[in-house]
């Protein structure tokens, strides 16, 4: 039996509230947020919105942030709802610095980028801000808002982006990572993703309808939501009320096309059927659906396929309230799940604006607030472009906290590929003893030879401060028709996701998880520079499309017709990290035997420019590279297995006492593969401070033979993983005076990022 996860605050700002009290009389006097645009600078004023009714500026005032301190719309908004969510269910400094914040963006800083993208190429008026553009920014801005959080990532799957935040919230409470997590998601509306929108040609020139035979479109929408998300013992040693119990998730790719759903709705149907099943519940058993319902032809299709799929002739009463608050993408999961929070508070069904003529084939959503019987389990769905599709189910709590539950039902109907749900952990955690999974395959294309190991016998050396990937000959992995759709970060990802798939034997991994800090930059360099040179017409759907940031697993997915468990994170130079981290939590968990882990980034030059600028890149004897390196893990090990890992931890501002307690974990280790980068006083500093962690520990490097990335620290899992099968270390990884190993069985890879994002890992063989 395990423990449940409660809600215990919420917090919530969007186009109908700036608050949890505003947004309840808006849902009850059925007011729509939707209207003509008023904060955003576009000429694109025929299409309604629903924006927060604040300026940036009336934000940042309200929150005390000084005049002149950068700030981007995506961060206040999240920052908005989290202190309602943390005074809600009173936590303190004490509390946050013990609890994981977990975020969900895909716009992160755009707002801010795309008014200053000229000015950070001309001249150096707004330099400040090119360090808040990524999606990891702005989750780090939100959290430092609020304190010290033990670990912090962020989500970026485009619509699912706030669900799946919720999903790995669970699962870190689960596993035993933490007692509290923070999660949620912030979307500000752009330029950028209201043009790429308009170039799929999916907006509606009028107030969304949601499952009506008329409707056109979604209309955009801003917000953020975050909940606290506390495990029962934790919510009663506090002696905090729980809100809801978060009873069961489901997450799974439809695997079908980069931006449409299928016309069964084969993921969203994966998606809700594991989510009861992981609840422990039937169909019959759901009192209210909270549909992802956007309004598009397609959307509302597919997603009605899927439902009747699932509850046949019993359909629950359904609606979509994205006629409430637009379409708030990335946010749009949390903000969604606070409704259906309230719908069971209040008891009270939230209706489905603009409905009035029934679809073909297509559900009836509800029209009348009042329920035909108590609600006591709702379902809320996110789907993502690229198939991304989440489900939640939440359920009302008891006000003295139940510290089991019931293990997961089966579902009706069976499908092939569905995910494991079984609740037992079938490896131990380092409680119980040790932890392991096996890297079965890892796989680079970088600065070095590409889908080669050659490096370790003969690294190339590069005494220059950029460098592009060397690209392979991708006709073996890709065809010349879809090779001629893929910018070159697609291509490199596709090809050395398959080549790690290929060596492991593993056709269908039962997770496809990708870090990316930038996504598709060469894409979203094009867009932007389209907006800032010709204007906001004729921009095309190409580069709009492979920006966001799931591209990459999706692409993997889509190729491989894989509809198994699909997540991305977007956290600067931890983005790798988080994934690794998702697979090892879910490992632990029972839920996943194996995973593809990506950490995937390109360096284009105007980028590099840029980070130079802001201190990142460019620094005396650093190289600038690229990334596209897979890794594949499995809970069993194979003849092929190049090395396990037995240890993984992520550490967010972390005390001295804490890093010291991470030392001891860790224990004796042959060496440390550090991330240092470069030479100078940070170099050395980070160096110091590894060697007083591990003293009389040889400390090696990596970076020296792939240069620097976003996704560098995949590169590290990789190296060091073929170091410790290949029993060889190049002399380019050592570092002078910082000893040489004397036996190649036990290393810690180390992550240091700006002296605040350690990860830990130990691979050994």
């Amino acid at each position: 039996m395990r423990e449940p996860i409660l809600i215990t605050g919420m917090g919530i700002v969007s186009a109908i509230g700036l608050n949890v009290a505003e947004t309840l009389a808006s849902l009850k006097a059925e007011r729509s947020g939707i209207g003509p645009l008023r904060h955003l600078k576009t000429t694109h004023h025929e299409f309604p919105v629903g924006e927060v009714q604040l300026t940036t500026d009336e934000m940042a005032e309200r929150l005390n942030i000084p005049v002149g301190q950068p700030r981007t719309r995506t961060a206040l908004m999240g920052m908005m709802a989290l202190d309602q969510a943390l005074n809600q269910a009173q936590l303190t400094t004490d509390d946050i610095a013990r609890a994981a914040l977990i975020s969900g963006t895909t716009v992160g800083g755009m707002d801010m980028s795309e008014q200053f993208y000229t000015d950070f190429l001309t001249n150096d008026s707004h330099n400040d801000y090119i360090s808040q553009h990524d999606c990891g920014a702005c989750t780090e801005s939100i959290a430092d808002h609020a304190g010290s959080f033990d670990s912090v990532a962020t989500l970026s799957t485009a619509c699912s982006s706030a669900a799946n935040a919720i999903i790995n919230g669970v699962n870190d409470l689960r596993c035993g990572r933490h007692e509290i997590a923070v999660v949620g998601g912030s979307e500000c509306i752009t330029k950028f993703h209201l043009n790429g929108f308009n170039s799929l040609m999916i907006l509606d020139h009028e107030t969304c309808r949601p499952f009506d035979e008329t409707r056109a479109g979604l209309n955009l929408g801003e917000g953020a939501a975050f909940l606290i998300l506390e495990t029962a013992s934790s919510a009663h040693r506090r002696g905090v009320k729980p809100l809801a119990v978060i009873e069961g998730y489901g997450n799974a790719c439809d695997a079908f096309h980069q931006t449409a759903s299928s016309p069964e709705g084969e993921g969203a149907f994966l998606a809700m059927k594991e989510a009861l099943t992981d609840a422990g519940l039937t169909p019959a058993d759901i009192d209210y659906v909270n549909a992802h319902g956007t309004g598009t032809p397609n959307n509302d299709s597919s997603e009605s396929h899927a439902m009747i799929r699932l509850f046949g002739d019993a359909m629950p009463p359904v609606s979509s309230t994205k006629s409430f608050t637009g379409h708030t993408t990335s946010a749009s999961g949390s903000i969604e799940a606070v409704i259906c929070l309230l719908a069971l508070q209040e008891q009270f069904l939230p209706v489905n604006l603009g409905w009035q003529n029934q679809m073909p084939d297509g559900i009836t959503p509800v029209i009348d607030q009042t329920p035909l019987h108590p609600l006591r389990h709702v379902l809320c769905n996110s789907f993502g472009f690229g198939g991304n599709d989440s489900s939640l189910v939440l359920g009302l709590a008891d006000s003295t906290p139940s510290l089991t539950v019931r293990e997961g039902a089966e579902c009706v109907e069976s499908a092939e590929n569905t995910l494991s749900t079984e609740s037992a952990p079938f490896i131990k955690g380092r409680a119980g003893g040790e932890s392991s999974v096996y890297l079965t395959a890892a796989t680079q294309i970088s600065i070095q030879e590409g889908l080669s190991e050659a490096w370790i016998e003969t690294p190339i050396i590069y005494d220059e401060p950029y460098v592009r990937s060397l690209d392979i000959n991708f006709k073996q992995w890709i065809s010349p028709a879809e090779s001629r759709r893929m910018g070159k970060l697609l291509k490199r990802a596709l090809a050395s996701s398959l080549s790690a798939m290929q060596k492991s034997g593993m056709e269908h991994p039962d997770a496809v998880i990708t870090g990316t800090g930038l996504g598709c930059i060469e894409n979203t360099e094009i867009l932007l520079t389209h907006l800032c040179e010709e204007g906001e017409e004729n921009c095309k759907p190409t580069p709009f499309m492979q920006s966001t940031h799931n591209t990459i697993s999706s692409l993997v997915s889509i190729n491989t017709h894989s509809h198994a468990y699909n997540a991305t994170y977007a956290h600067k130079e931890a983005s790798f990290d988080c994934a690794l981290e998702d697979a090892w939590r879910q490992m632990l968990l029972g839920r996943i035997r194996s995973a593809l882990i990506g950490g995937q980034d390109e360096m284009t030059p105007m980028y590099f420019g840029l980070l130079c600028k802001t201190g990142y890149l460019g620094n005396p004897g650093q190289v600038a590279g690229e990334a596209a390196v897979s890794v594949m893990l499995c809970t069993e090990p194979t003849p092929e297995a190049l090395c396990k890992m037995t240890y993984f931890k992520r550490c967010y501002r972390p005390t001295a006492e804490t890093l010291g307690t991470v030392a001891a974990e860790v224990g004796q280790v042959d060496a440390v593969m550090t991330s240092v980068s470069g030479t100078g006083a940070v170099t050395e500093s980070h160096l110091r401070e590894a060697a007083r962690l591990f003293p009389s520990t040889p400390l090696l490097q990596f970076k020296s033979i792939f240069g620097e990335s976003y996704s560098a620290y995949g590169l590290g899992i990789y190296a060091t993983a073929h170091v410790l099968h290949r029993q060889h270390l190049p002399e380019a990884m050592l570092i002078p005076s910082y000893g040489r190993p004397s036996s190649l069985r036990r290393i810690l890879v180390l992550n240091q990022i700006s002296g605040k994002d350690y990860t830990f890992a130990i691979l050994e063989i």
